[in-house]
C-alpha cells in the first residue's frame, strides 16, 4: 500500500528504477519509455520548474493533448508542488475550450503540436515535444507539499452532456483512497495494464494512478484504435485491460487483425460504461478467452471505488457494495430500486465556480449519482439507466438501458441503443439504432417482433436503424443525444 499523502507522490519506488513504467506507444507502433525512475525524476523537475517560475500551491495549469507518457509526469509533477492540473477534453468544440481553460484559471496549456490550434491566441501554451517543454524541466529532488484535508489534488471536467462543463475538484485523499481501495482487490504488481480511453476522463485517469502505484507498467495509447490495441495487448502481452462496449463491438470487426493474434495474456478486462449481459460477456470471451470480466461502475464526482464482484457477481450485475462505501437507493421503488446515492471518501471536494449549479451532495454526506439501480435479495446491485434517460411513453416509464438489454439478446445483435422520439398520441415513443453481429442480415421487422416478445409492447422499438457502429461521445459512451437528432431527421425525411 501506498504511505504517501501527496497523490503526485504515489509512485511504488521499491522496483529496480529502470523498469518500464509507461509504454507510449503510437498509432504507428513507434514506442516511448518511461522507467520508474525516470519517471520519478521528470515528475520532480517539473515540480522545480513550477516553482522557479513563481506558481504557488493552488494555482491551475491545464494540459490539451492525447495519451502520452509527460502527460502524466506533468500530473504527478503538479501535484507535488501543490499546483492543480486540468486535463482537458481536446474533443470539445474550441469555444468550450476555451472557456475550460479560463475557467479553471490556468496559467498555461501543456499541449501536443496536433491540439496547438485549439487554443485561443493569447493562451500561453507549450508544446510537449518543443524545445520549450524541456525549460520547465528543473533537473533534481524535490519534497512533495503535505496537502490540507480538503486541498485540490486535481480537476476534472464533466462532459457537458447536461449545460456546460462543471470543473470537479477531487482531493489527494480522497484518490490516495480509492488507489488503496482497489490494490487491496487486486494484486497488480507485476501486471502490464493497457490504456486507451482518454487520460481527462476518470475511467484511464484512475487507472493509471492505479498502475503507477502498484508497480505495474502501462501501455498508453493515445487513443483508442481497434486495430493498434489488438497489436498492442499481442505485441506487450498485457494482462489488464480497460474497454466499454463499443470497443468490443469494434474489434470485432477487425478480422485481419485478429487473424492470428495471441491475446490469451489478458487476465482481467474491467469493462464501464454499460452492464455487461450474457451476450457481451460471450463477445469478451471471444475476444479475450482468459480474461476474468469486471462490471464496473464509477463517475468523476463519486469516484470509481462502489462496488465490487468479489465472490463473483450475476451477469448483469455490478456486485455487491464495496465495504468502505455506504449506498441508499432513494425515489419511487426504493428501497429496491431508485436513485443510487453513494458516500466514501472518494467523494469530491465539490464543483469550481459553478454557485448556479445545486450541489449533488446532500446535508449528510451523500453523492445523489442520478443513476438509477436496482437490488435483489442477495445484495446484488443492476444498472438500470439514467433518471435523465428515462421518458415516458403513453403514461409508461421507458429506460432506455432495460429494452436495450432485451434487444441485445437477440443472437444477431451485437449492440443496440434506444432513444425517444416525439409522437404526437404516445408523447414520445422509442426507436432503435442496432450494429449486427458481423455476416448478419436481421432486418427491422425481425427486431420489433422480437421485442415484442420478449418485452412489454409499450417498450418495443416504433423504428429501427442498423450503424455499422455506434455514434460515440468523447469519453467512448454511446452518444444518446447524436442518436437521438439522427432519428429525429431520419423520421423529418420520411
Amino acid at each position: 500500500m501506498t504511505q504517501a499523502t501527496n497523490l503526485g507522490d504515489v509512485l511504488r519506488r521499491d522496483g529496480h528504477p529502470d523498469a518500464p513504467v509507461i509504454i507510449g506507444v503510437g498509432l504507428d507502433g513507434a514506442e516511448t519509455v518511461l522507467t520508474r525512475g525516470g519517471l520519478d525524476q521528470m515528475a520532480d523537475a517539473f515540480a522545480r520548474g513550477l516553482v522557479a517560475r513563481g506558481f504557488q500551491r493552488g494555482d491551475r495549469i491545464a494540459i490539451l493533448s492525447a495519451n502520452r507518457p509527460e502527460f502524466l509526469a506533468v500530473m504527478l509533477g503538479a501535484m507535488r508542488a501543490g499546483v492543480v492540473p486540468t486535463p482537458v477534453n481536446f474533443k470539445f468544440p474550441k469555444p468550450t475550450i476555451a472557456h475550460v481553460v479560463a475557467d479553471c484559471g490556468a496559467r498555461v496549456v501543456f499541449c501536443d503540436a496536433a491540439r496547438r490550434d485549439q487554443l485561443d491566441e493569447g493562451v500561453e501554451a507549450v508544446e510537449f515535444d518543443s524545445a520549450d517543454f524541456g525549460d520547465w524541466l528543473d533537473a533534481g529532488p524535490f519534497d512533495p507539499v503535505e496537502p490540507r484535508a480538503d486541498e485540490a489534488a486535481l480537476m476534472l471536467y464533466t462532459s457537458g452532456s447536461t449545460g456546460r462543463p462543471k470543473g470537479v475538484l477531487l482531493s489527494h485523499a480522497a484518490h490516495l483512497w480509492v488507489v488503496c481501495a482497489r490494490m487491496a482487490e487486486d494484486d497488480l504488481s507485476g501486471d502490464r495494464v493497457l490504456i486507451a480511453a482518454p487520460l481527462y476522463h476518470m475511467n484511464a485517469l484512475a487507472n493509471s494512478l492505479l498502475a503507477i502505484a502498484a508497480g505495474a507498467s502501462i501501455v498508453l495509447l493515445p487513443q483508442f484504435q481497434a486495430k493498434a490495441y489488438i497489436e498492442a495487448i499481442a505485441r506487450h502481452r498485457c494482462t489488464w485491460a480497460t474497454a466499454v462496449p463499443p470497443m468490443i463491438a469494434m474489434m470485432l470487426r477487425e478480422k485481419e487483425a485478429l487473424f492470428g493474434a495471441d491475446l490469451s495474456s489478458v487476465r482481467v478486462v474491467r469493462m464501464g460504461s454499460a452492464p455487461v449481459n450474457d451476450t457481451l460477456a460471450d463477445q469478451i470471451r471471444e475476444l479475450l478467452p482468459n480474461a476474468r470480466i469486471i462490471n464496473a461502475y464509477g463517475t468523476t464526482e463519486g469516484g470509481p471505488v462502489v462496488f465490487n464482484d468479489k465472490g463473483g457477481a450475476p451477469s448483469g450485475s455490478v456486485g455487491k457494495v464495496h465495504a468502505g462505501v455506504e449506498v441508499r437507493l432513494v425515489g419511487e421503488g426504493a428501497p429496491e430500486t431508485g436513485v443510487l446515492q453513494m458516500k466514501s471518501p472518494a467523494v469530491m471536494l465539490g464543483y469550481h465556480n459553478r454557485p448556479d449549479v445545486r450541489s449533488p451532495v446532500t446535508a449528510d454526506g451523500f453523492y445523489d449519482t442520478g443513476d438509477v439501480f436496482r437490488q435483489d435479495g442477495e445484495g446484488n446491485f443492476y444498472f438500470v439507466g439514467r433518471a435523465d434517460d428515462m421518458f415516458v411513453s403513453g403514461g409508461e416509464n421507458i429506460f432506455p438501458g432495460e429494452v436495450e438489454a432485451v434487444l441485445e439478446t437477440h443472437p444477431e445483435v451485437l449492440q443496440a441503443s434506444v432513444v425517444p422520439v416525439d409522437d404526437d398520441i404516445k408523447g414520445q415513443k422509442p426507436v432503435a439504432f442496432i450494429v449486427r453481429k458481423p455476416g448478419s442480415t436481421v432486418d427491422e421487422q425481425a427486431i420489433k417482433s422480437f421485442a415484442l416478445e420478449h418485452a412489454p409492447a409499450y417498450q418495443h422499438p416504433r423504428r429501427v436503424w442498423f450503424l455499422d457502429q455506434m455514434l460515440l461521445a468523447s469519453t467512448n459512451k454511446i452518444d444518446r443525444a447524436a442518436l437521438r437528432a439522427r432519428a429525429e431527421a431520419e423520421l423529418k425525411a420520411r
